[in-house]
């Protein structure tokens, strides 16, 4: 069994959903992040807040998959001063809603004054609610940002354990390695990270708090990087309690930290696609499963 704990479904069809569930993926969490379109108004923001505690949750549940989330302001848009402030008055209400484990994700884009602001107060939340934090280190100057981004959590002082560290590489990977900080590794089929060298990272440091994802989303991704690593790394030596540890107990212990990820639903597997959600399916005619 597998768990993708970065992907961004609500970009991805019925397909993709369909293609992870025969992968083996099991479970998923999906971060608020911005959607390409840049958002003017704080109803897009509820709307698409509401979709993920929603029809994003029904919608993989219809292919077997348990899916959860996590709500933030995210760096990028923590610039834009027209919504930025009512979308943090936003965020504490939506971390109350079932599925919700964690506040994410955040962290830098630019390295603004405003992103920095919009990411402590939302440390600072994750903090007082003592729930996971997910954070997303820059593009750029990765490792600077990086850099920042572990001295502003050490500011804050939200226990590190509540932290995961997202698209890391071999130059990142370090600097988190010497926090206790959760390390996360974006495997994209031509940036980021490879399945390669995901593998070459374990071989060196080990599978102690490494998590692994797609972090797919409305760009060129892959939904199924999760279940191609972990027969990357079977391929490369690993047992399957290695491959476990990495792509499902991991992702798993780092969000059970919130208390609201319930095994109950990854353990299920229980498919009713006869069931509607505000009137609507996921299918178009086909023939309804159930199992």
């Amino acid at each position: 069994m597998l768990f993708d704990p970065h992907i961004h479904l609500a970009s991805r069809t019925t397909d993709d959903y369909e293609r992870m569930a025969k992968a083996g993926i099991r479970g998923v969490v999906e971060p608020a992040f911005w959607q390409g379109q840049p958002r003017t108004q704080v109803g897009t923001f509820i709307d698409y807040f509401n979709s993920l505690v929603g029809w994003e949750r029904f919608r993989a549940s219809q292919f077997g998959i348990a899916h959860f989330c996590t709500i933030a302001l995210n760096p990028k848009e923590a610039n834009d001063p027209r919504i930025s402030r009512d979308v943090l008055d936003l965020v504490p209400r939506y971390l109350e809603k079932d599925g919700v484990v964690g506040v994410g994700e955040i962290g830098y884009d630019d390295v603004t004054d405003a992103e920095e602001k919009a990411f402590a107060e939302q440390l600072e939340l994750a903090k007082k609610l003592a729930v996971p934090a997910l954070i997303h280190t820059p593009h750029r100057d990765k490792k600077k940002g990086t850099e920042r981004t572990l001295a502003l959590v050490k500011e804050v002082g939200i226990p590190e354990d509540l932290v995961i560290v997202d698209h890391n590489n071999e130059e990142t990977l370090p600097l988190v390695l010497e926090t206790a900080c959760w390390r996360g590794h974006s495997i994209y089929p031509d940036t980021k990270m490879t399945e390669e060298r995901m593998v070459g990272l374990l071989k060196r440091y080990g599978t102690e708090r490494m998590i692994v994802n797609s972090a797919a989303d409305w760009g060129k991704s892959d939904p199924l990087k999760v279940p191609k690593t972990a027969d990357a790394m079977r391929a490369a030596g690993f047992d399957e309690e290695q491959v476990q540890t990495v792509c499902w107990h991991n992702p798993i212990r780092f969000f059970e930290q919130s208390g609201r990820l319930d095994r109950t639903l990854l353990e299920s597997d229980k498919i009713d696609q006869t069931l509607l959600f505000e009137g609507n399916s996921v299918l178009r005619g086909q023939q309804p499963r159930r199992q």
